[in-house]
């Protein structure tokens, strides 16, 4: 659709409307069924999925780039969607959930039980604020880093940093969160993008400083998109997993939704206004959504004391 689209309301369409439909049902689909297959390594098994999208955000922009050139738009959109649609006959091939389907009426207040529950309630609020500021760094680093002096041509391939790093974020930190815990690594990756966004992408002028900001904050990153799932999974029963995830995406997306436009009123003309307040605003809302997971963490664990002590 976007191949043959002439007008701005048919790109809106194509790729704002039916391309996230597409998207969000595909990535919904796999989080949800290969967590029914782990318990114990659930956490690296999401993200070494995960680490897929960080794949696609390495080749995609570089692929786009170079066949625009050589081929033209129309043409290179297509060849993206071959590409697409080859992965896609595999994936459906291989995807399976461990539980048995039990087609079940769908109604609103499945979706609306979960939020009465306080730790469900808190991760979602606390993801919430972490989603209005991690994707950023993503969609305006390329304006920041030409603003300062980078070349055009350079500067198109930092997202594609971002993203190499974002593979080793979404799988090692999920390794680690299945031997320390998944609230411990959450945590410490979501205040390191925090620490990130202030302490070296605000004072980054040179190329190599800003490069350095994309390799490091596309691990910290990466490693918060990957453990999100798995923390609805550990506090949720497995059968219900698929409406409470439902849950989970449908609310956030909201938030990278909100963002992005956020962003832009706070850098209304990225060739002469300064991008700090975005900066600020991005690390201050990882920190605020960082420290949400912190509550949910000493919630959680009063929770097992008391019930321990009621035990005995």
């Amino acid at each position: 659709m976007v191949s043959i689209s002439t007008k701005y309301y048919q790109i809106i369409l194509a790729q704002g409307v039916c391309s996230p439909i597409g998207a969000s049902a595909i990535f919904f689909v796999a989080t949800a069924s290969v967590s029914t297959w782990f318990k114990e390594r659930r956490a690296f098994a999401l993200g070494i999925v995960f680490s897929g999208s960080s794949l696609g955000g390495v080749i995609f922009p570089i692929m786009v780039n170079k066949l625009t050139v050589e081929v033209g738009f129309a043409w290179t959109m297509r060849i993206c969607a071959f590409l697409i649609l080859f992965l896609m006959v595999i994936a459906n091939l291989t995807l399976k959930s461990r539980l048995h389907h039990q087609p079940k009426k769908i109604n609103v207040h499945q979706f609306i039980q979960p939020l009465k529950e306080i730790p469900f309630l808190l991760v979602i609020t606390s993801s919430f604020l972490f989603f209005l500021g991690v994707f950023l760094p993503f969609n305006y680093i390329v304006q920041m880093a030409v603003r300062n002096g980078m070349s055009a041509s350079l500067a198109n391939y930092l997202v594609s940093i971002i993203s190499t790093l974002s593979i080793l974020g979404r799988t090692i930190p999920g390794y680690l969160a299945d031997r320390l815990g998944v609230f411990v690594v959450m945590i410490s990756v979501s205040y390191l993008s925090a620490i990130l966004c202030s302490a070296l992408w605000i004072p980054s002028r040179s190329n190599a400083s800003i490069i350095v900001f994309a390799a490091l904050y596309g691990f910290s990153s990466g490693g918060f998109v990957s453990l999100g799932p798995a923390i609805v999974a550990q506090i949720s029963n497995l059968e219900e997993l698929g409406i409470r995830l439902g849950t989970y995406f449908a609310i956030i997306s909201i938030a990278a939704l909100i963002s992005n436009p956020i962003g832009g009123a706070l850098v209304p003309n990225p060739a002469t206004d300064p991008f700090w307040k975005l900066q600020l605003f991005a690390s201050v809302m990882m920190a605020a959504g960082s420290t949400g997971y912190v509550v949910v963490w000493i919630y959680l664990r009063r929770v097992k004391a008391k019930e321990r002590v009621e035990e005995v």
